[in-house]
């Protein structure tokens, strides 16, 4: 039913052989859409991961529940209390 197919990848631009096995797999997975990246390049993607989003940037608040300086990874608003490490994991809920 399938037949082999040849994309380009839109990363590379090299040729790439999309299989009549792997079109199957996709078409049994429920996947719309062809393969827009060679098996290289997805393969790059999948190893780098996040790191497209450059460093965290932190933020340097006092704990209000200690009044040490800490640092957080999101700026806070004032509305709510910020904790240190140790302050969040004493405050946290227990489920």
């Amino acid at each position: 039913m399938y037949q082999d197919k040849t994309l380009t990848c839109r990363e590379c631009g090299q040729e790439f052989t999309f299989t009549a096995s792997e079109q199957a797999f996709y078409a049994e997975k429920g996947f719309q859409n062809e393969p827009g990246r060679c098996p290289a390049c997805r393969a790059a993607r999948r190893a780098n991961g996040n790191n497209n989003r450059g460093e965290r940037q932190m933020f340097e608040v006092i704990c209000d529940g200690c009044g040490c300086t800490t640092q957080v990874p999101f700026q806070p608003r004032g509305d709510k209390p910020v904790y240190c490490r140790d302050c969040f994991a004493k405050n946290r809920p227990q489920y």
